[in-house]
């Protein structure tokens, strides 16, 4: 009797982790279905046929190797970018500067990439990642303490903080940090070192692995650590923290520093795996496209890694599928940006999938504008 109990209980376990888990991948997963149907009708009225174009993008993302290796390369630096505005929803804090942050840990690697030499490549490449990360955080530190002890919104100084920081960038790769090479009149860094560069496993960037590793890492502060505790308590309700003796400044910073770090690392990856020094222009909306892969993963460090494979995939396919089923490259941010808009709009999927919304699945978007 008691074998059947137990039993019972393991079967009833089980189904509740499913149903948990299928309410947690649901809504992206119908989201980006549905992205693919309304992109295949925008296809058929531009005369395109949909499986031809459809499949040729799939062939230019996980075609060949190389177009393995391709699709990876772009997906890194989103997944870097994803966990960063990810880990700043769970305090309740909309970090739209993630772009800022990851331009300059872009530029700051580039510099300890080009400027030290001698260094061997086990030292080189690591301390041009931590100090790139280490950059970002720095900048994150900027609207954690304005919003901190002047209640200035995020929202808005992460905004002007990204213009501030493109200009920063654009100043020094003009100016101090220029290619001097002969002949040389673009606006970039000189390349790096090879000691700084990241290399590849094979078809497998560096990089991702170290996308992989910080999103469990993430994941691991989060949900089995005292700190994530308290990030996530201050996200739901940072007056009953504060009021449990949670000290919320000291979160709020340390959560913008964190996001900073992970969309550093992001920049300072893109510098040393991809692009092998820091030009103006070559990141441009990576940052941005975080708060998609933040939204459509769920805001779960998890959840941010297939969302970023997923846009990864689209950008690294779309020239393949320009060619060859003479489809324009904008289609795919057509259909990104009606993937979020079901994601976010999430009562619409919902409602076609009759499932019961929870609390629990909503995502804070953000505090509200009096900091509270």
């Amino acid at each position: 009797m008691a074998t059947d109990t137990t039993s019972n209980e393991t079967v009833n376990r089980t189904a509740r982790y499913l149903r948990k888990a299928w309410q947690g991948i649901s809504v992206p997963l119908v989201a980006v279905l549905l992205g693919l149907i309304i992109g295949a009708l925008l296809l058929l009225v531009s005369g395109a046929q949909p499986l031809s174009a459809y499949g040729a993008l799939f062939e230019g993302a996980f075609g060949t190797p190389a177009a393995i290796q391709r699709t990876l390369e772009k997906a890194t630096p989103l997944i870097f970018a994803g966990l960063a505005v990810a880990f700043a929803f769970k305090a309740g804090l909309f970090n739209i500067g993630a772009q800022g942050q990851l331009l300059i840990g872009a530029v700051v690697a580039a510099y300890v990439g080009f400027s030290i030499q001698g260094l061997p490549a086990i030292i080189h490449a690591p301390l041009a990642l931590l100090i790139g990360g280490l950059a970002g955080a720095l900048y994150g530190f900027i609207p954690g303490a304005l919003k901190t002890y002047t209640g200035a919104h995020e929202v808005i100084t992460t905004i002007m903080l990204n213009y501030v920081a493109i200009n920063i960038t654009d100043y020094l790769a003009d100016g101090p940090w220029k290619d001097m090479t002969p002949g040389n009149i673009v606006a970039r860094t000189p390349k790096i070192f090879p000691s700084a560069v990241l290399p590849s496993l094979g078809n497998i960037p560096t990089g991702f692995i170290l996308a992989l590793l910080a999103a469990v890492v993430a994941w691991w502060i989060l949900y089995r650590t005292t700190l994530g505790y308290e990030i996530r308590t201050v996200g739901l309700n940072s007056s009953a923290a504060q009021y449990a003796g949670i000290r919320v400044a000291k979160i709020v910073i340390l959560s913008m520093m964190i996001s900073g770090f992970l969309a550093g690392m992001g920049g300072a990856v893109e510098t040393q795996g991809i692009n092998g020094r820091f030009q103006p222009g070559f990141n441009t909306g990576i940052g941005f496209d975080g708060i998609t892969i933040a939204l459509l993963g769920k805001t779960n460090p998890f959840g941010v890694i297939p969302a970023a494979l997923l846009l990864g995939a689209m950008r690294a396919g779309s020239s393949k599928m320009q060619f060859s089923a003479g489809v324009a490259p904008e289609i795919t941010d057509v259909i990104t940006a009606v993937i979020l808009f079901f994601v976010a709009a999430d009562i619409i999927v919902k409602t076609l999938i009759r499932q019961r919304g929870t609390d629990d699945d909503k995502v804070t978007l953000s505090t509200g504008w009096s900091g509270h």
